[in-house]
């Protein structure tokens, strides 16, 4: 299959990470920023969490640290929104997007998928798409009970190591999280690997996302 690349080979990229839950980025892309930053230095990376505790503030700094030690500049912030309350607190965390395109010109966006079943990552999705309308935006997938998964068009291959760390770094800074049935190593390993059959990875693991809108 023909493959497409990110701008310059090797140049720094400058992303944009949305998230609605602390540990939402991480499994939604993780592989893929960790690869990234392995490969483009210097990148600049913008990473937003919109609910939290401060129990999950301090886990998801922990984690983002880690996640972005490749980055050449970072800036982590964590909002204290209500979790499950999202399309209530519509225009305050709106304020927060537009606060954030006023300053940043991302070249890639991370963000939810807009068909997601849960409402607060369909608020973020849809805040995306009506806050940065001239952006290469990546919409990731989140395994859970509602099964929702879809069908994806763009592929990111990572290797085995990578496709490992990913899963280290999320079990052992979330560790509020372990009581969740879903949220084990099996299960985000079964993603990565599905998605690897899907695009033909090299070494078996993937990450997958939707893509409305590519320039080539």
């Amino acid at each position: 299959m023909l493959t497409a690349a990110l701008g310059r080979q090797g140049a720094p990229l400058s992303i944009l990470c949305l998230g609605a839950h602390c540990d939402d980025i991480e499994i939604g892309c993780g592989g893929t920023l960790l690869r990234l930053l392995g490969e483009r230095p210097g990148s600049t990376v913008t990473w937003i969490a919109l609910a939290s505790s401060a129990e999950r503030e301090r886990e998801a700094r922990g984690s983002a640290a880690e996640f972005l030690t490749g980055a050449g500049h970072v800036e982590i912030l964590v909002e204290h929104f209500r979790d499950g309350y999202f399309p209530a607190q519509f225009g305050e965390i709106k304020d927060v997007f537009e606060a954030a395109k006023r300053r940043l010109q991302p070249e890639l966006i991370f963000t939810h998928h807009r068909a997601d079943r849960h409402q607060d990552h369909r608020t973020i999705a849809e805040l995306t798409w009506n806050t940065f309308r001239d952006h290469l935006v990546a919409e990731y997938e989140i395994p859970k009970y509602e099964g929702d998964l879809g069908h994806p068009n763009l592929f990111v291959p990572l290797g085995a190591e990578t496709a490992r760390r990913k899963i280290d770094l999320l079990l052992r800074h979330y560790q509020s999280q372990g009581k969740r049935s879903w949220f084990r190593s099996e299960t985000f390993e079964a993603i990565l690997r599905l998605r690897g059959i899907e695009c033909n990875a090299p070494e078996g693991f993937a990450e997958a996302f939707h893509a409305s809108k590519l320039v080539i």
